[in-house]
C-alpha cells in the first residue's frame, strides 16, 4: 500500500504527547503525557560510612531471607573477600542511635569525608552500647572540628 493510498482511505488523525521511559530490563516503554521533570541532583556525595551501613543492612536482609546461605556467599556476589564483608557486617554491631546517625550525615560537598571507616571498627568492636556512645561524641566532635 502506497503513502498515497493510505492518506485516502484512512480519514482519521490521532494526536498525543508521548515520551520513553526504562522499563523492566532495560527495555524502553512508551508513555503517554509530557515528560516527567527531572528529579533534582543533590550536590555533593553520600559519605561512604553511610553507604556501607546501608549495604551491611541489605546483605543481613539478604541472609535472614535466605536469599544467600552465608558470608562467603555475600563475598562472591559482591566481588570482595569473606573477611571484609565482615568488617562490614560488624558495622551492625554498632548502637541503633548510632547507624542512625551515620545514614543522616551531611553530604560530603568537597574534600575527604570527616568519618571513616577505620574509626567505626574501633567503636563496633566496642560490645556495650554506652561506651559506643561516648566514643561516637569523641569521634563526631573531633571529625567537626577536623572539617
Amino acid at each position: 500500500m502506497s503513502p498515497k493510498n493510505a492518506q485516502a482511505t484512512d480519514g482519521w488523525t490521532f494526536e498525543c504527547k508521548v515520551h520513553f521511559r526504562s522499563g523492566a530490563n532495560g527495555r524502553r516503554r512508551l508513555r503517554e503525557g509530557d515528560v516527567p521533570a527531572p528529579e533534582p541532583v543533590l550536590p555533593g556525595n553520600v559519605p561512604r560510612v553511610a553507604r556501607l551501613v546501608a549495604l551491611a543492612h541489605r546483605f543481613g536482609g539478604l541472609l535472614r531471607s535466605g536469599e544467600v546461605k552465608d558470608y562467603t556467599d555475600l563475598a562472591r556476589l559482591g566481588g570482595v573477600s569473606r573477611p571484609r564483608v565482615t568488617q562490614i557486617m560488624n558495622l551492625l554491631h554498632l548502637a541503633p542511635d548510632i547507624q542512625e546517625a551515620i545514614l543522616d550525615l551531611p553530604r560530603t560537598i568537597k574534600g575527604r569525608d570527616p568519618i571513616c571507616e577505620r574509626d567505626l571498627r574501633v567503636i563496633a568492636a566496642v560490645p556495650v552500647w554506652s561506651k559506643q556512645r561516648a566514643l561516637w561524641r569523641e569521634l563526631t566532635a573531633r571529625g567537626i572540628a577536623e572539617e
